[in-house]
């Protein structure tokens, strides 16, 4: 009867991603494949040359954040399947920010997998309404396939699967309910704190005061930037992998090395860039 269920809401799903206006990307990195591998303990890299998506494993199951773009969920699932896992004990679904090219194949991986959709009670109504009224990108219609969401999270919530946990934090800006995400992961040589960040760029061309569906922007990217600068972690990794340099850091056949990820010059000299564009910008 669940396998049955599944179809039927992946039919749906199918249906409504070709009614969907998915803007053009105008960057082929954001769909070009790439090797899946291991970045640090139970954290993986699912995703394409851009768009990053991380698998994190536990003992009851697996934790998905972000999927890329709509045509992307068969890539993600050849990815997982290539690292050893299986695509259908992915329990959780997340994001860091509710835009069509990160969570484009939300609403069919979740068909495929029956896996439990949370969301930073912000974005709720974007990832609901499949983009359509976002401030930035929505106005035109859905961007992509709408979410049924099972769980909203709130500011510092902490995500339970397995034997990880996963905080919650909410860096508004980029969108309403953009959001951060950190870990205690480790190897066999050590434990080490991982941020999964997602960046606070500015995505509307004029400036920040005139953003009228968004009255709160300028003072939410502050919020942010200033959050970022306090974070304590080990290993930082972003919403896209052109953020935090991981094809400089790693190159493909690379063997397991976690270190080439502990950067948190780069993760500040990252910051100091977005703060001059808010300066530029509020």
């Amino acid at each position: 009867m669940k396998s049955a269920i599944q179809f039927f809401l992946l039919l749906l799903t199918l249906i409504t991603q070709a009614q969907v206006k998915e803007p053009q990307s105008f960057n082929e990195d954001w769909s070009k494949p790439y090797e899946p591998f291991r970045v640090v303990g139970n954290v993986y890299y699912v995703g394409t040359y851009d768009l990053a998506c991380y698998l994190i494993t536990t003992s009851n199951g697996h934790i998905l954040i972000n999927t890329g773009l709509a045509a992307s969920a068969s890539l993600i699932e050849k990815n997982v399947k290539t690292l050893g896992f299986k695509f259908s004990d992915i329990k959780i679904l997340l994001t860091t920010q509710a835009h069509w090219d990160h969570c484009g194949a939300l609403a069919e991986i979740k068909a495929k997998t029956g896996a439990q959709m949370m969301v930073n009670e912000k974005d709720a109504p974007v990832l609901k309404d499949g983009g359509a009224s976002d401030f930035a990108f929505g106005g035109n219609g859905s961007t992509f396939a709408s979410v049924e969401i099972n769980k909203l999270l709130y500011p510092d919530e902490i995500i339970s699967l397995g034997n990880t946990q996963i905080k919650m934090l909410h860096h508004p800006g980029h969108t309403k309910g953009s959001c951060s995400y950190l870990l205690t992961t480790k190897d066999d040589a050590r434990s080490y704190q991982v941020l999964i960040a997602n960046m606070p760029t500015i995505v509307v061309d004029q400036k920040l005061s005139e953003v009228v569906n968004y009255p709160t922007i300028s003072n939410d990217i502050a919020y942010t930037l200033n959050s970022m600068t306090k974070l304590s972690f080990d290993i930082w990794l972003a919403s896209h992998a052109s953020q935090f340099n991981m094809h400089q850091k790693r190159k493909i056949g690379d063997p397991y090395n976690p270190k080439v990820f502990i950067d948190s010059a780069g993760f500040a000299a990252a910051i100091e860039i977005l703060k001059k564009q808010y300066e530029e910008k509020k």
